[in-house]
């Protein structure tokens, strides 16, 4: 197996906190509202757990692909896009479908990542500049 890019590790790991943080929120939610079970926290540890390695197998199909010719690169992210589809689809029925997941608990989670890219500029200021903190090419600086 090739070695993991530093940046992948720096991004799941971004993407891990966040998808934690709102995971707590929404379990403090069914709290408040007199619905939490152990079902809620059953489905929230299936569909957070699937909303980071979704991202995290994105990013290795990203590092993977940027050594591949254009061709050969389409084809290896469309083949993982449609194979991270699948196992989205299969998560969320699992989620509706089996008796020990709370739906609602298990879906939302997989939208998580998508809020916490949304929130990257509001949250890190530097993330704009590039890694080093410097003003890119881009900003017009």
């Amino acid at each position: 197996m090739a070695k993991i890019d530093p940046t992948v590790k720096k991004e799941t790991g971004y993407i891990a906190l966040f998808v934690v943080i709102f995971s707590m929120a929404m379990e403090a939610v069914f709290l408040v509202i007199g619905k939490w079970d152990l079902y809620v926290l059953f489905g929230n540890i299936l569909g957070g757990g699937t909303a980071i390695l979704n991202f995290f197998l994105m990013g290795l199909t990203l590092q993977s692909s940027l050594k591949k010719e254009a061709g050969a690169a389409a084809a290896t992210l469309k083949f993982s896009q449609t194979y991270r589809l699948v196992m989205l689809l299969i998560v969320a029925g699992a989620g509706v479908l089996a008796p020990v997941f709370n739906a609602v608990a298990t879906i939302l989670p997989l939208f998580f990542p998508r809020i916490a890219i949304a929130l990257r500029p509001l949250v890190d200021k530097d993330y704009k500049k590039g890694t080093d903190g410097n003003a890119s090419e881009d900003d017009g600086v």
